[in-house]
């Protein structure tokens, strides 16, 4: 990769979020009209029905909130239900294989970190072009130390 991008950056599946998002305005608010224009439904009937389609829109939010954000002194990682802050030393890997569903950070503790951020649903080469950037990344902050070299 010939240029570090700006930090901070942050990677995000940007196509995938504006497809969730829109679905999940879309389900509350038919769900809601629904529950409306049913006149044989009681308040308590149509309130169900609205945090219904509530609770779905949530869903699909947190599904949506997955992002990669780096910068100078490391890595967050938000996934669905969590959040990783990683120091840049930690990382000692950024794999996206050919049929991963998304990143995945190889870590000093030994451990595999799937990094949500960045996944190649809908939009394969922006997922490739930001793996090699956050590849490129964690490389340019990686400890240099002659001891470690990987194989």
């Amino acid at each position: 990769m010939s240029e570090l991008p700006a930090l901070p950056v942050t990677f995000r599946p940007g196509r995938t979020r504006a497809i969730l998002l829109t679905a999940g305005v879309a389900i509350f608010a038919t769900i809601t009209a629904v529950a409306l224009l049913l006149e044989q439904l009681g308040p308590g009937e149509q309130l169900s029905f609205v945090v219904t389609g509530a609770l779905i829109f949530w869903v699909l939010a947190q599904l949506a909130r997955v992002k990669v954000v780096a910068d100078e002194t490391g890595v967050t990682v938000v996934n669905i239900t969590s959040r990783r802050r990683l120091e840049w030393a930690e990382i000692l890997q950024v794999n996206l294989r050919p049929g991963d569903p998304w990143v995945f950070l190889n870590l000093s503790d030994g451990t595999s970190l799937p990094a949500l951020g960045i996944q190649p649903g809908v939009a394969k080469e922006r997922a490739i072009s930001d793996a090699k950037a956050l590849r490129a990344l964690a490389e340019a902050h990686a400890p240099h130390d002659p001891e470690q070299h990987q194989g």
